[in-house]
């Protein structure tokens, strides 16, 4: 008689592919003890459904507009509640709040044992939209299990969000370390041409241009580092609504020179980005977690940041990166960089960041956490996979 597999299935909304679903997907391939299951809440056939076809999974599409949020979260509510009926998995885990908020209904007026919920945008309601708090509780109260990605995340859970303690399990995003650190010397040196980098020092950030990411506060920053060393420049890689509004705060406070405003980096290439940069600098108010954080300490580039998300998890101040108070970030910013550039000998800070995250952060670690953290779950399946790789 063959083992019963444990049915997992994965919910994403509002994205057409997710890079850690494939990252996952590709550790889990060759799993005997789980069944992977994938649905989209998409307003266009996403992308995800050719990615699961190359593991030989299935992912099913269900059509889902964000501009009408309410009724397509009860349309895609019903729409979850009919395919988990049929597909019958043992754990739903869902990852942002609209997938989550109809998945978590679906799956519990359905009967599924288990519902998981990876809270990877905690905060932006409370900081944004506070009315729909209330929902994020919902949320909560209607999971079996929650997975926090920081520790910051997880507090704001329990204080803001008043979820239970016991519901709680701290993961952090994992990533390949091998693909995100595939630097190019060929694309390197197309963008130092390109920008004319060459001796320069570089300071970069890649996010989006929203208030939370905090470009003024580098802005400010930077225009008296330029002022004490004209060799300063600041790369911006990014797009978002405030990027007109930080070009203009450059321009008027005639430093363009020193500023690079990066257009689409296809992913590929970021990589070989933070291979031409002395210091990355993250001035987020508040980060669920920090993906770029962690791929800059993977690549040995000295992390400036304040103090959130991965970088507050990972990084020993003076040692390992610099962390800086948020209600002083301007300043600290400035003694920061300035640390790094004066201390970083054979890129000590550098190599020191990169061990952390290569321990912290790798796809395996996640990988493994999750599958034991299923497995704790439902004891009826027998786990005999605990650690398929190493």
């Amino acid at each position: 008689m063959n083992k019963k597999q444990m049915h997992i299935c994965w919910v994403l909304a509002n994205n057409s592919s997710a890079p850690y679903f494939n990252w996952f997907a590709e550790q889990a391939k060759n799993n005997s003890d789980i069944k992977l299951s994938f649905v989209c809440l998409h307003s266009e056939k996403p992308k995800m459904i050719d990615d699961m076809q190359k593991y030989g999974y299935n992912c099913f599409w269900i059509k889902y507009d964000c501009h009408q949020r309410k009724r397509g979260l009860i349309r895609s509510t019903f729409k979850l509640y009919s395919l988990f009926r049929k597909i019958k998995p043992d754990i739903v885990h869902s990852h942002l709040f609209d997938d989550s908020i109809a998945s978590l209904i679906a799956s519990k007026i359905a009967f599924v044992k288990r519902r998981i919920i990876t809270k990877g945008d905690t905060g932006f309601h409370y900081y944004y939209t506070p009315k729909w708090v209330v929902f994020d509780k919902l949320n909560n109260f209607l999971a079996t299990d929650i997975i926090a990605i920081s520790e910051e995340s997880k507090r704001m859970i329990i204080e803001k969000e008043k979820a239970n303690l016991k519901k709680i399990n701290l993961i952090h995003h994992g990533i390949p370390i091998e693909s995100a650190t595939s630097q190019m010397e060929d694309v390197k040196n197309k963008y130092i041409e390109k920008w004319q980098l060459r001796d320069k020092i570089v300071v970069g950030t890649i996010a989006r241009f929203i208030e939370w990411k905090g470009y003024i506060h580098i802005v400010n920053a930077a225009e008296k580092l330029i002022q004490n060393n004209p060799l300063f420049v600041f790369l911006f890689v990014g797009n978002g609504e405030q990027k007109d509004e930080i070009r203009n705060l450059v321009a008027q406070k005639k430093i363009e020179e020193n500023f690079i405003f990066a257009d689409w980096i296809i992913p590929e290439d970021i990589p070989s980005l933070f291979g031409l940069m002395n210091v990355y600098l993250h001035a987020a108010k508040y980060e669920p977690f920090g993906l770029v954080i962690v791929e800059a300490m993977l690549n040995g580039i000295p992390v400036v940041s304040s103090n959130t998300g991965s970088a507050a998890d990972s990084i020993e101040h003076k040692k390992s990166g610099y962390i800086c108070n948020y209600d002083s970030l301007e300043k600290e910013f400035i003694d920061g960089i300035t640390f790094i550039l004066k201390n970083n000998t054979n890129n000590c800070i550098g190599n020191e960041g990169q061990k952390v995250a290569e321990k912290m952060f790798s796809i395996n670690e996640m990988y493994n956490k999750h599958i034991a953290l299923y497995f704790s779950k439902i004891r009826y399946f027998q786990y005999t996979t605990i650690k398929t790789h190493n």
